[in-house]
């Protein structure tokens, strides 16, 4: 049997734009994608904390060290400059693996969304 096991967690970061005329997914800059173990592409949860709208969508990589949290596409109608998210992927694992898992979960400024030394 496989659980879904929370993997990766970026916890209360700004939105930085809200992009209606985009292909879909969320930009975030690559500081935050390396520092939370996510990847290029990856699904994601996104909450809106201001709101409690929940989307999935993918990770597309943003200009390091610039902060950017980008809600694209038909999203940007649920999410809006300033709000605070949570952003979150999912692993299959088994139980035997699940015992030793540790998700990685980062808290950046939720100000500048930059990492917190």
């Amino acid at each position: 049997m496989y659980l879904q096991i929370l993997k990766s967690k970026i916890h209360r970061a700004r939105v930085t734009e809200a992009n209606l005329n985009y292909i879909g997914s969320i930009t975030i800059d690559m500081d935050l994608v390396d520092a939370a173990g996510l990847y290029p592409n990856e699904k994601v949860h996104i909450v809106n904390i201001n709101n409690g709208e929940r989307i999935e969508t993918y990770v597309i990589p943003g200009e390091r060290g610039s902060g950017k949290i980008g809600i694209n596409g038909a999203a940007a109608h649920k999410f809006s400059v300033g709000d605070l998210v949570i952003i979150m992927a999912y692993a299959q694992m088994t139980p035997e693996e699940m015992a030793s898992h540790k998700p990685k979960v980062i808290f950046p400024d939720s100000e500048t969304n930059r990492l917190i030394k």
